[in-house]
């Protein structure tokens, strides 16, 4: 689980483009914090401080605690905007976090162990197919990342969300079983497969 930090804010008395685009001049980052049944807080932040949070990893999946003119906020990022030419923070939006809470994260997949994988050392071809998992976490004990273990694993083979034991509490938000990875054929071995088989097909005609 990424380790929570703080951040400091102060309240945004103008809000708007105009005002919005004050703060940046001012080396500030405009933002909301939204939800727990309140009014959502016009506020602004340090571009600096975000800017490192941002670039250091795990920034929509950890928990922080704002302190908006010494009211201390616990919240977690849940969407961001980027200048389309710099590519700096321009915006960012926070969700109050309540005592107890469970939330709606994306959590990625780490996949281990590639070189204890029969298949790949056959010359199987690594897909992973969702890079992302849709999970409800309790918002105090959020995973960095979902272990995907490719030991053992031969051509042919896949991971499914359901082989995975996820951490206490952590439950997918969805019924359907995804899969996470395949060891798929050699695209040689593919290519000489299909020639084989289009050369049954061509026989029997």
């Amino acid at each position: 689980m990424s380790t929570s930090y703080e951040l400091t804010a102060s309240v945004r008395n103008r809000v708007g483009k105009g005002a919005a685009r004050a703060s940046r001049r001012e080396g500030k980052i405009p933002a909301v914090i939204y939800g727990d049944k309140q009014s959502p807080l016009a506020i602004e932040l340090s571009h600096k401080d975000v800017f490192l949070k941002l670039h250091a990893g795990g920034f929509l999946t950890t928990v922080a605690t704002i302190n908006v003119d010494g009211d201390k906020i616990r919240v977690i990022p849940r969407d961001f905007a980027l200048d389309p030419v710099t590519d700096q923070p321009i915006h960012v939006d926070f969700l109050r976090i309540t005592a107890g809470a469970t939330i709606h994260v994306q959590i990625p997949v780490q996949v281990i162990n590639e070189d204890k994988a029969p298949g790949l050392k056959a010359g199987g071809v690594l897909n992973i197919v969702t890079h992302e998992i849709d999970l409800n976490c309790p918002a105090d004990a959020i995973p960095d990342h979902i272990v995907v273990d490719l030991t053992g694993l031969n051509i042919g083979d896949s991971v499914h969300l359901s082989s995975i034991t996820l951490p206490e509490g952590v439950k997918p938000t969805s019924a359907e079983d995804a899969t996470l990875a395949t060891i798929a054929p050699p695209a040689a071995l593919t290519t000489e497969e299909q020639a084989e088989d289009a050369a049954a097909a061509a026989a029997k005609a």
